[in-house]
């Protein structure tokens, strides 16, 4: 069973914030572990669009009357991963964090509309709107932190 997905971001922001109070200068901040977390999600994220029965549910996931559920899936992925690597750079993380946070928006309206047609994900509905809502906070949120706490 994988690991849901905002178990992932604090698991690796901590240990990443961790690493930084230890020994690793480069993680010594919540901006930095924000960013290793932030990461792991969206590039766990894009790495579902690989796999068949995950990227079929994805597609399903898409609102009716949008053109292309199957390309529309496999970009979202790019950019996810785009963003994910992004993250990691320094210099672009900025701008990636702001980026994912759009796409994380842009993909909200998909997630209502499989959560209220009732699609289904890995065998399970989709996950409730007000829960769905309350993880999507939380990944805007580190990625918040990316965009306006001092490095």
């Amino acid at each position: 069973m994988p690991v849901p997905l905002p178990v992932l971001l604090v698991a690796v922001t901590g240990l990443a914030r961790l690493a930084g109070l230890l020994a690793v200068p480069a993680l010594d901040s919540w901006h930095d572990a924000a960013r290793v977390g932030a990461a792991a999600v969206y590039l766990f994220a894009s790495s579902g669009r690989l796999v068949p029965r995950v990227r079929a549910d994805l597609v399903a996931m898409v609102p009716p009357g949008l053109p292309r559920p199957d390309l529309l899936v496999g970009v979202t992925g790019l950019l996810e991963a785009a963003g994910a690597v992004g993250l990691l750079v320094p210099a672009t993380a900025p701008a990636a964090a702001a980026c994912l946070g759009l796409l994380t928006l842009a993909l909200t309206p998909a997630n209502i509309s499989a959560a209220r047609r009732g699609v289904l994900f890995a065998g399970r509905p989709a996950t409730p709107i007000g829960r769905r809502l309350a993880e999507q906070a939380l990944y805007l949120g580190a990625l918040a932190v990316v965009l306006w706490l001092p490095f």
